[in-house]
């Protein structure tokens, strides 16, 4: 007779609870991705492994009342009929609705603590290098070392203990009829063979240029830097062998430190064709495009010295016949209490008069949600290499 049965699914209710939690948080990054990659408390964690973000479609579970005291199903004296709209969202004010400053309490929203990597996995799992190629050069991947085989000779450290009383429980065998360990002898002896393994992978190197000219106030930088933290840390998290090279320009152009890359200020004009005829230079002197896939990126607010256009539009096709692909990104302006100034127009010229735009990727930014698409634009994935 069955006396109790214990229900063992109980057990693991915590866990199953805190799983499903942890599924609807994700849930909840994937759709507000465009808001968190480019919040700053990630962008300025500094080294920080999890951070604190807020998720505005995941709410603190809690018991709701009808502040509205509006007809819902299951409730009054059953006078709706099926298809009755019932109610809408954001009729009337609600509480923390509506212009001024209003009485009503605001509806909470959840900050949950998620680890930088996981936010990362989920940014980088559509994106890749697009168009790589196989080069005649493979820069070495890793290496390692893999067994080989068992031989008869080598020395003592690469002894096989095993196989050796193995080999010696065999001849004694043969020569007593037991198969039992005796004395060692020179022919027992086996020794492991080990070979060095060496992976190969295309080489690649992106080159990130920046316009860090007064035109570039710090909404614009802000923006730039953005991305390219994300980029760079893209790039190491899926790739082994991937260089990047960093390049800032106002007249002038110059190849600088990631450290300076992402922190320095500047001033001063735009004459943008200083930054792409050094990302040629540096190609030519250290980067053969037959050994390299190459992909430059160039971030700027579109304001360049106006008798500069024809000399950039002439270098930037010569980027992008030497190139895997080019992609540029212009920087609107902040807005401001509803208002936003227009920004330049060097993306229009590109877009105009660029000789060979099937390697050319060109994104406008004007919000601080466009960076994870502008991502996508350049990163996301194009179906079969070439």
């Amino acid at each position: 007779m069955l006396v109790h049965r214990h229900d063992w699914s109980l057990q693991r209710k915590g866990y199953l609870d805190q799983e499903r939690h942890k599924e609807r948080v994700r849930e909840a990054i994937r759709k507000n991705l465009g808001s968190i990659v480019a919040n700053e408390s990630i962008i300025l964690s500094d080294g920080k492994k999890t951070i604190r973000i807020p998720i505005r479609s995941l709410e603190e579970y809690k018991f709701r009342y009808d502040y509205r005291k509006k007809k819902h199903v299951g409730q009054g004296a059953g006078g709706s009929r099926v298809g009755e709209v019932i109610g809408r969202e954001g009729e009337g004010m609600g509480p923390g609705r509506g212009p001024g400053a209003g009485d009503q309490p605001g509806v909470d929203y959840y900050e949950a603590e998620v680890e930088i990597d996981e936010i990362a996995k989920l940014i980088f799992e559509d994106l890749e290098l697009p168009y790589l190629e196989e080069k005649s050069k493979q820069a070495v991947h890793s290496r390692q070392l893999r067994f080989g085989e068992v031989r008869k000779t080598g020395i003592l450290p690469h002894l096989d203990k095993r196989r050796t009383l193995l080999e010696n429980m065999k001849r004694m065998a043969k020569e007593t009829g037991r198969a039992q360990i005796g004395p060692l002898r020179k022919e027992d002896l086996r020794f492991k063979s080990w070979d060095e393994e060496v992976r190969y992978e295309s080489n690649a190197v992106v080159i990130a240029m920046m316009d860090v000219s007064g035109s570039m106030g710090e909404f614009k930088k802000y923006i730039a830097r953005s991305f390219y933290f994300w980029m760079v840390r893209f790039l190491r998290t899926k790739y082994d062998n991937v260089k990047v090279v960093f390049i800032t320009h106002h007249t002038e152009a110059k190849e600088v430190t990631e450290e300076q890359f992402f922190t320095q200020g500047e001033s001063g004009g735009t004459v943008v064709s200083s930054a792409y005829r050094l990302a040629l230079e540096i190609i030519r002197q250290r980067f053969d495009p037959k050994d390299w896939n190459i992909y430059p990126f160039h971030f700027s607010d579109g304001d360049n010295y106006y008798s500069d256009n024809d000399e950039a539009v002439r270098l930037a096709d010569e980027l992008i016949a030497t190139c895997n692909l080019f992609g540029y990104g212009e920087i609107g302006e902040e807005e401001y209490a509803g208002y936003r100034r227009t920004s330049g127009a060097l993306l229009s010229i590109f877009n105009e008069r660029l000789k060979n735009k099937d390697r050319f990727v060109g994104v406008r930014i004007d919000r601080k949600e466009d960076v994870y698409p502008a991502l996508k634009a350049f990163f996301g994935r194009r179906g079969e290499h070439v």
